[in-house]
């Protein structure tokens, strides 16, 4: 099983969209991300999001290239503060979702799952990237299978 992290493309600030869309850099960045992920063959059933606009419009960016089976669905539970084991806690039911959210929720999360802890960050997200975790199936562990940024710095 996979699930796949992805923080909302780059926003628009506020005093442009009080909304918080993704802006034209974010939207590209995205687009690419997401293409490299449909050229790699990556397979997601579903695509959950927050559903503040930045995560909704980044949700529909990777539908549109991957295709998921179940579509998108926004969630309760997946903005910057909320906690991060109620959602944890449903993973062990679910498949190769992907998770279109905000830090630090993402953060904390990727620790939660991995060291069972939320206060020592173990990847720095960019907007618009992946973070691929995998959950071992004989010994239950997650672990950062790989990662696909929109920058190298």
């Amino acid at each position: 099983m996979s699930i796949y992290l992805v923080q909302h493309g780059q926003a628009l600030p506020g005093s442009i969209d009080p909304e918080k869309g993704i802006s034209a850099e974010g939207l590209a960045d995205t687009e690419r991300i997401a293409s490299v992920a449909r050229g790699y063959r990556v397979k997601v059933q579903k695509i959950l999001h927050s559903g503040k606009k930045r995560a909704r419009e980044t949700a529909e960016v990777f539908a549109e290239a991957l295709k998921p089976e179940g579509g998108i669905e926004m969630v309760p539970g997946l903005n910057p503060l909320d906690d991060v084991r109620k959602l944890a806690a449903t993973l062990t039911r679910s498949a190769d979702l992907m998770i279109v959210g905000h830090l630090p929720f993402l953060e904390h999360l990727t620790s939660w799952l991995i060291l069972g802890k939320t206060d020592q960050p173990l990847f720095k997200f960019q907007n618009g990237g992946i973070v691929c975790l995998d959950k071992t199936e004989e010994k239950g562990h997650w672990h950062i299978k790989w990662t696909l940024m929109p920058q190298i710095d």
